[in-house]
């Protein structure tokens, strides 16, 4: 049965382009199902089992509905693939709901407290310079968690725009899509920094392919010194988790706030404070949908409120306070 469902993992990889996470996430909730399943195997299931495992069975192991929803993702997609290659007549899973979920809200990091994340890290020190050049990606790019520590040297490249030098970043995200970003100068001179730096030039950080790992761990309990070089100093998504939160809780920001993904809602949310076209946002997004792009218009609070500072009705009439907030606004 692992030799089924590392069959339809490759094809899901190699030809439908999934993502390695998205893969990990697939073959965790197989593997999840044919423990459910016991003494029979996956191409044995009803759609009954199919319900029972999605529904009572995983909620009894404490998953989330937002959890099990990628779960019956993966059983469907797996169904659907055994059919398609006449292992089945028929996929079980086709009629297996998705769980309700309610919209959780979005969690952004302020501009006051991205800039007190970025000078919270100890700039006279590699590890400092190396944690400043990836929040400056996290923030100035709005690059998901995957794709920053997925870079490599290779990903970085030169050109001229405007008569200037820039970095450019090739990174490639959900469904192993590309898409290409203007590296902001600020993030470009920190990435520059780390790069130069004298100690990555010490650090064996080469891949089999000849490329190097761009963001490189200095320590790991877990891999014998002799082992540790090429992938195994690559930066991983859990890391990126802590370091965002040693220099948050130092810098004394919220801990609602302190997840790398509340960066990139900042960037998405002050690309729609200034307006930009949306198509341009999805761009740099990296979002298939447009909808979800959507989503950052309605968090725009400087802009909305500007508007409707602008146009409600209390601008309109003379109010109690209305003496007072001119006072204020002229002295401030």
């Amino acid at each position: 049965m692992d030799s089924l469902i590392e069959s339809f993992l490759e094809f899901k990889e190699v030809n439908a382009g999934r993502s390695v996470r998205t893969v990990q996430v697939y073959r965790l909730a197989l593997n999840r199902l044919a423990v459910f399943m016991g003494d029979r195997g996956l191409l044995e299931a009803s759609q009954d089992d199919l319900l029972a495992y999605t529904g009572p069975y995983l909620h009894k192991m404490g998953l989330a509905p937002g959890s099990r929803f990628t779960h019956i993702v993966a059983v469907k997609e797996f169904y659907k693939w055994a059919a398609s290659t006449r292992k089945i007549s028929t996929s079980p899973a086709a009629s297996v709901p998705y769980p309700a979920r309610g919209q959780s809200l979005q969690r952004v990091m302020t501009l006051k407290n991205a800039e007190k994340l970025l000078w919270a890290a100890d700039f006279q020190t590699f590890e400092g310079v190396r944690d400043g050049a990836m929040l400056a990606l996290l923030i100035g790019c709005g690059l998901r968690v995957t794709g920053l520590v997925d870079l490599n040297t290779s990903n970085i490249i030169e050109d001229e725009l405007d008569g200037k030098v820039r970095l450019l970043l090739k990174v490639k995200e959900k469904g192993n899509k590309e898409r290409k970003l203007s590296i902001p100068p600020e993030a470009d001179l920190l990435l520059r920094m780390y790069m130069a730096s004298e100690e990555l030039k010490h650090i064996d950080r080469t891949l089999p392919d000849g490329d190097q790992v761009l963001f490189v761990t200095v320590r790991n309990r877990n891999v014998p010194a002799h082992d540790y070089h090429g992938e195994k100093r690559r930066f991983n998504r859990r890391s990126v988790l802590m370091m965002v939160k040693k220099h948050g809780e130092n810098a004394g920001i919220p801990e609602d706030q302190l997840h790398p993904h509340a960066l990139r809602h900042l960037f998405g949310t002050e690309l729609a404070e200034e307006e930009v076209d949306i198509l341009v946002r999805q761009r740099l997004m990296g979002h298939a949908d447009p909808k979800s792009t959507a989503i950052y218009t309605s968090m725009a609070m400087r802009k909305l409120t500007r508007e409707s500072d602008r146009g409600n009705p209390l601008t309109k009439m003379r109010t109690p306070v209305t003496d007072i907030l001119k006072r204020l606004n002229k002295d401030g």
